[in-house]
């Protein structure tokens, strides 16, 4: 299965992911809404689709799955 070229809020999962490959540097814990949503826009491929705008609950979704996302990577380095 192929990811598509375009995603939204709803792909927590893969948002989580892009942002982990993206920033790396970045700590998840340290960043505030605002600030992830801009990055979450910011991120290529990324379309917001009507009827799914994002909402604190989707938020705390994309933190956990990038948080989760960027523990893995760092306990593979190991």
């Amino acid at each position: 299965m192929g990811a598509s070229k375009t995603f939204g809020w709803v792909e927590v999962r893969r948002i989580g992911e892009e942002l982990a490959d993206r920033m790396p540097e970045k700590d998840p814990m340290r960043i505030g809404f605002p600030e992830l949503r801009r990055l979450v826009m910011d991120l290529p491929g990324f379309k917001e689709e009507p009827g799914h705008p994002s909402n604190e609950r989707i938020l705390e979704e994309i933190q956990r799955h990038w948080i989760e996302e960027r523990s893995d990577r760092i306990a593979d380095e190991d």
